[in-house]
């Protein structure tokens, strides 16, 4: 005990000595330890004007696609499901989301003349020609096509089964005022039947005509329930055929030819229209990649539509 306050008594006689040494060893034991947390630091990344946190040197970010672009396209090419495989693949690959306006293509086109559309898929070759020369749309392509078809009930009252001409078929359903159902609404497949009861020399009206303003699908049904006879594209024949009860009863006659066209609504005639990721969508179209699903497209084992173009100018 007596040595302890010896050295207490010590230390306080040398007080001053000993905290200069304390105070200096602090001083150099500090200034290492910050040099060393300097030099292990990670730099502090740059903040961009969002608020987000990037790279200094970090690249530019790239111009996001339209959210969407608008087609107005044909009943028949709707009720077929073919856009139902083709359309997400282009939304896949490409981002902008394909919104369907499903109307008859004389419905479809007056849709593009008042530019509430970015894009037309329709099938009336020479009234789409007729648009391009009047600056309505631009970058037509044929893209596919398909043929018409007569189907009506398997009892064939007319007897159409054994006829082969298509001026004939018309004729011989008229003068016996057999039932037809007529589309009956400025669709390509209507406009291309009053050709057909024109080249017939046929007025199509009475109580056997039914002209009922409605879609391909629609037509079908009710040409069902009327045991009738109708014109359809075979797409929507094919996709329906299963529910309906009722059978191709002329095919094949080069008139009944069907050509479908896509094309751009004008960006000159309307600014909104999205036109770079509509010209994205037509490219897809006539791509090989495009018309490879165009072309295997099936609905029990029957190919709906051929790729490309089937006609010449």
């Amino acid at each position: 005990m007596g040595q302890l306050f010896t050295n207490i008594r010590k230390i306080k006689r040398n007080g001053p000595v000993f905290l200069l040494l304390v105070a200096a060893f602090c001083f150099f034991l500090t200034g290492f330890l910050v040099s060393g947390c300097a030099q292990d630091a990670d730099p502090a990344p740059v903040p961009e004007q969002n608020g987000e946190e990037s790279p200094a040197n970090g690249d530019a970010e790239e111009t996001l696609p339209d959210e969407f672009i608008t087609l107005a396209t044909t009943t028949s090419t709707y009720d077929s499901g073919l856009l139902d495989v083709l359309l997400p693949a282009f939304t896949e690959k490409y981002g902008p989301e394909v919104r369907v306006i499903s109307q008859g293509t004389g419905q479809a086109i007056e849709t593009g003349k008042r530019g509430d559309a970015d894009v037309l898929l329709i099938h009336d070759r020479p009234a789409e020609l007729v648009l391009v020369e009047e600056g309505h749309v631009t970058d037509r392509q044929d893209v596919m096509y398909n043929d018409f078809i007569i189907v009506g009930s398997p009892k064939d009252p007319a007897g159409i089964k054994e006829i082969d001409s298509l001026d004939e078929a018309f004729a011989t359903i008229a003068s016996g005022e057999h039932t037809f159902v007529s589309r009956g609404d400025d669709s390509g497949t209507h406009r291309k039947e009053l050709v057909f009861w024109e080249n017939a020399g046929v007025e199509p009206e009475g109580d056997w005509y039914l002209s009922v303003g409605k879609g391909m699908g629609d037509t079908l049904r009710m040409t069902d329930e009327k045991e009738g006879y109708t014109m359809t594209d075979r797409g929507t024949y094919l996709s329906l055929k299963d529910t309906l009860d009722l059978e191709i009863v002329l095919e094949g006659d080069p008139a009944l030819f069907n050509q479908y066209g896509i094309m751009a609504v004008n960006p000159e005639n309307f600014p909104h229209v999205k036109y770079e990721s509509v010209l994205k969508l037509i490219d897809f179209m006539v791509s090989p990649e495009g018309q490879e699903i165009i072309s295997s497209f099936q609905i029990g084992g029957e190919g709906l539509f051929f790729p490309g173009k089937g006609v010449e100018d």
